[in-house]
């Protein structure tokens, strides 16, 4: 058998068809969003991992301080001989995970990028010969069906790419993850925790402006894809804490009142000067309202760690 297979749910052309709804969707709608996946291209997600070692940007450091430290604690506890990762990309910080885990057979990532996928699998298996490794090409967010591997399955979504999510949108997703496990499997969930304003912030508008670059991405994909005439430049980077909801928005504002011909769609697409396009939120959370929304959806909070600032947290959860 061979140590890398790949297994395909998300339908060939489904990526396009989703930018097609949301853009129709979210850009006709006021006020006016999008979706945050849609900054992911190749340009975009190299542009993320310039943010994350930006020293403004704790989220990704707190987290591998957290996974470094409690590993093999994590390991032991959940026994895990199958992992899964959804969002897996570049599979990076799962590397930790992978070395704790001695009795661990089969690496199964999840992405809806099928060259992320294999380019992360031949390096993992140059690394590790012995790995199994089952890529599975799905939108993680549409509910998932996981191929046959053993148990237990600890199951990561890292990063606080939860907090991306609407509540609404938690609820159910949490609820299909709480679908996928069976007894003696675990979920291992990262989580960014509320702190003061300034340090949130900062983190999502630096000074180097990288974030920003990030931020109008979304344009450029939007051209590229549908043919459309977004000018980055006519759009001001806008982070911004939401008190009341304990999440940052990230938004693109109008410097001017413009149209934006979008051909692939046959649309156009009016902003007002000051207008603002919601390009992302990023919740930031509590201990006792992750034991909440976990609890909602049939998963009970064994495990909580965070970094030794207590700006990050990772979660363990079991079924109930």
């Amino acid at each position: 058998m061979s140590p890398y297979s790949v297994t395909r749910t998300l339908p060939v052309h489904a990526t396009a068809a989703d930018l097609r709804t949301d853009v129709l969707q979210g850009l006709g709608r006021s006020p006016k969003s999008l979706p945050p996946k849609w900054f992911y291209d190749a340009r975009g997600s190299e542009l993320f991992e310039q943010i994350t070692v930006l020293p403004e940007y704790y989220p990704t450091r707190a987290e591998r301080e957290i996974l470094r430290e409690r590993a093999r604690e994590i390991a032991s506890v959940t026994g895990a001989r199958t992992l899964v990762e959804l969002g897996s990309g570049s599979s990076e910080k799962t590397r930790v995970l992978l070395d704790a885990l001695p009795g661990l057979h089969t690496y199964l990532p999840v992405d809806v990028s099928e060259s992320a996928l294999t380019a992360a699998a031949e390096a993992l298996l140059t690394e590790r010969p012995g790995l199994s490794v089952h890529a599975l090409i799905a939108d993680f967010t549409r509910g998932l069906t996981l191929p046959g591997t053993p148990g237990p399955r600890l199951v990561a979504f890292l990063g606080g790419t939860l907090g991306n999510l609407l509540p609404d949108e938690r609820a159910v997703f949490l609820k299909s993850l709480r679908a996928l496990l069976r007894p003696g499997d675990a979920l291992l969930l990262g989580t960014d925790l509320v702190k003061d304003e300034q340090t949130l912030v900062a983190a999502y508008d630096d000074a180097a402006g990288v974030t920003a670059a990030f931020n109008k991405n979304v344009l450029s994909v939007l051209n590229r894809e549908l043919d459309a005439d977004f000018d980055p430049d006519d759009f001001a980077h806008v982070a911004r804490w939401n008190t009341e909801h304990e999440w940052i928005e990230m938004r693109l504002r109008a410097r001017s009142a413009l149209t934006v011909k979008i051909r692939e769609l046959g649309t156009v697409v009016a902003f007002d000067k000051g207008e603002e396009l919601r390009t992302e939120v990023s919740a930031k959370f509590r201990e006792e309202g992750v034991r909440e929304e976990l609890a909602a959806a049939g998963l009970a909070l064994r495990h909580w760690w965070t970094d030794r600032e207590g700006r990050f947290a990772l979660s363990l959860a079991a079924p109930e």
